[in-house]
């Protein structure tokens, strides 16, 4: 009897009466690891509600009441939630802490049926066991206004995209979208386009003079004369100065000596972690944040979607440690950054959770990145540098000539990290170098005089960090929105990508051409931005979102309805090619398909010809010496083979790579992937489950 009273209790002990539900199974995974048996820990994988995809979904006469349904794929997920939480003494909705995870939350508590007065919300910025267990501690109500936030913003983009999207189908073409937030992204990308193309190029020269005293020899650049600056547009006009100094006599009339200072970066919000792992690294937005992700569920860093500068004490604390341990006393300082107002303050800057990770820990990607947050995040509480600068004033005859140098007196900061550049050492850029020792009324002797001539540059089209950072400093999106408005763009064919730059395609221009004529408030950014705020006042509770819906939807309606019958339909632009269409000979044209561009005879339907469009490699085939061929595979993947190639029995050649071959005849060797401890011993587990499988057999 004893016994089966044992056996009772101590199954009463293993089943565990509290669920907790995130969003993912790896973050799931690893809250578990803190919380112990006495908790169930599921994924809901994201979303498991949203707007039917069939239909409009808005009920517009009833307040914009959204018509939402389980999502496609999602029933049996929340079949297993709700098995889960029966019998359950206490659930927890621990989704992201953002507007989009309060939504989750709300949506699984109404299909579990808690009650609104439930505590049943918990939230942490980083994946800790003290963060976590805190927020277990003092779990809070699902707050509705950050609902209404991100269901307003949810039927916002659905008004658009609904509403819009089958016009620009019926007058330009199928398969196109327009949206609150990718529309105006497209214009900003467009006008920067048309800046290029309008910019005309001015002429200007520049004027340096190599001079020499008994020792050393500067280089001293043309300022103007004893009264201002002048700038020098024409050779003319410099051959004239030039005729005035040859060979005079050049004198140092001052020499200045003092400090400066620079400050650190501060820590990273997820626009400009986006736009420094571009630079860096070389990742793209969306890669950015699928990496971030898994550093965040794995509880290595805070959460990635802020727009926040700001570091807890518990943060501070922890790099004052390391950088005093590290680096001594006088490389620290304490900090404080000011976040901008438009900026959502709920959660810290992007930084680690912990300092004592190990590189075994990470893959490639996970390593670059974490270690960039881990030395953004320290640089951030470090000391200035300092740099001990001199300016020397030189005159000969009327005109004056400066000459500057700056070396670093103190590293400060910059011994970990350098913005934008090279972590490993300090650039030209920021070090001009040692000047040697010149004193006013010292005469130096001209060597030479040197001309150049220069002229203006257009602005440089944006990449995607560059964008990223227009679309914040215009308040266009919000941290959660970047990264899907680019892909967005990049998969509807309205821009591509040029090496890093992004370039509007001649959809791109048509689509916005219309949208601006007939839809001006669309393609706004300060309408655009004006509505990102009006979000955020519904979120704080200063704004009903109902009439928020309304004052943008009647207006909106309207002018669509007047508007419809008006827009002509469009025909798109054809990129002629010099290529011939082997079955009639008409020149082809580039078409957009939805694997990319193809070649296509422009007689269709009377012709058919198709073909893909292929570029060379301008290197010779390794074998056989023909044009080596850059092909696709369906996932756009890169691989190599040479013209003679023609994988039958009579082929030429048989010459097929991954690797791009290389002018002396070899191929470019890819790095081979670091394998870390963690898929070592999970192929190891896959190769005994293969094997138990196959010995069964």
């Amino acid at each position: 009897m004893w016994y089966n009273e044992h056996l009772k209790r101590k199954d009463e002990i293993l089943v565990p009466n509290k669920l907790v539900i995130v969003e993912s199974p790896s973050k799931a995974k690893t809250i578990k690891k803190y919380l112990g048996d006495d908790y169930d820990v599921i994924a809901s994988q994201g979303h498991i509600i949203d707007l039917p995809s069939s239909k409009f979904g808005v009920d517009i006469e009833n307040n914009f009441k959204p018509e939402y349904k389980t999502m496609k794929g999602k029933a049996k997920i929340v079949k297993d939630i709700k098995e889960k939480a029966k019998n359950k003494e206490k659930i927890y909705l621990a989704t992201d802490p953002d507007r989009e995870g309060e939504a989750i939350a709300w949506h699984l508590k109404n299909v579990l049926n808690i009650d609104d007065s439930d505590k049943c919300r918990i939230t942490f910025n980083e994946i800790t066991k003290t963060a976590v267990k805190s927020a277990v501690e003092h779990p809070r109500k699902v707050d509705n206004n950050l609902v209404d936030a991100q269901q307003a913003r949810r039927v916002l983009d659905r008004i658009v995209g609904y509403k819009l999207s089958p016009l620009l189908w019926k007058k330009i073409k199928k398969g196109l979208s327009a949206g609150r937030v990718q529309s105006v992204a497209l214009k900003i990308i467009i006008d920067r386009e048309r800046q290029i193309r309008d910019f005309k190029p001015e002429e200007y020269w520049l004027l340096t003079a190599k001079l020499q005293n008994k020792k050393d020899i500067v280089l001293a650049k043309f300022y103007g004369d004893t009264k201002k600056k002048i700038e020098l547009k024409t050779k003319e006009q410099v051959d004239e100065i030039i005729k005035i100094i040859d060979k005079k006599e050049y004198k140092v009339i001052d020499v200045k000596k003092s400090e400066r200072k620079k400050n650190p970066p501060p820590p990273f919000t997820t626009s400009s972690l986006q736009q420094e792992a571009s630079r860096k690294l070389g990742f793209s937005v969306k890669k950015t944040m699928m990496v971030a992700q898994k550093l965040y569920e794995a509880g290595y860093i805070t959460y990635m979607r802020t727009d926040s500068t700001r570091l807890s004490d518990d943060a501070k604390k922890m790099a004052k440690e390391y950088i005093v341990s590290n680096f001594g006393k006088n490389y620290y300082l304490d900090r404080v950054f000011k976040t901008k107002e438009t900026a959502q303050d709920a959660h810290e800057a992007i930084r680690p959770s912990r300092l004592d990770i190990q590189a075994s820990e990470f893959d490639g990607d996970e390593k670059k990145l974490y270690t960039l947050i881990l030395n953004r995040f320290l640089a951030s509480q470090m000391s200035v540098a300092v740099y001990a600068t001199t300016k020397i004033v030189i005159q000969v005859e009327n005109y004056i000539f400066h000459v500057n140098g700056s070396v670093i007196k103190f590293d400060g900061f910059m011994k970990l990290y350098i913005e934008g550049k090279d972590d490993i050492k300090v650039n030209d850029e920021e070090i001009e170098g040692m000047l040697p020792e010149l004193n006013v009324g010292e005469t130096l002797k001209q060597i030479e005089l040197n001309k150049e001539q220069k002229f203006t540059e257009p602005p440089s089209r944006y990449t995607e960090a560059s964008l990223v950072k227009a679309m914040e400093e215009k308040a266009i999106g919000r941290p959660s929105t970047y990264a899907p408005t680019i892909s967005t763009l990049l998969d509807r064919g309205y821009i591509e990508k040029d090496k890093k730059f992004l370039v509007p395609t001649n959809l791109g221009e048509v689509v916005n051409d219309m949208l601006e004529e007939y839809f001006k408030e669309i393609v706004d950014v300060a309408f655009t931005a004006e509505m990102e705020n009006k979000l955020d006042m519904v979120a704080e509770n200063k704004e009903n979102y109902v009439q928020m819906l309304r004052e943008f939807y009647d207006p909106f309606i309207t002018n669509l309805n007047d508007v419809e019958d008006k827009i002509q339909k469009v025909k798109l632009p054809e990129e002629v090619t010099d290529i011939k269409c082997e079955l009639c000979g008409r020149n082809m044209v580039i078409k957009q398909g939805r694997f990319g561009k193809f070649l296509a005879c422009p007689g269709y339907p009377e012709c058919k010809n198709a073909k893909p469009i292929v570029q060379e490699c301008n290197v010779p085939c390794p074998k056989c010496g023909g044009k080596v061929l850059i092909k696709k595979t369906k996932t756009k993947k890169n691989f190599y083979v040479c013209e003679n190639n023609t994988n039958s029995e009579d082929s030429k050649c048989d010459y097929i790579s991954w690797n791009k071959p290389t002018a002396d005849g070899k191929e470019e060797v890819k790095p081979k992937r670091k394998v870390t401890k963690k898929k070592v011993a999970a192929k190891k587990s896959t190769t005994k489950k293969t094997t138990k499988k196959a010995s069964k057999k």
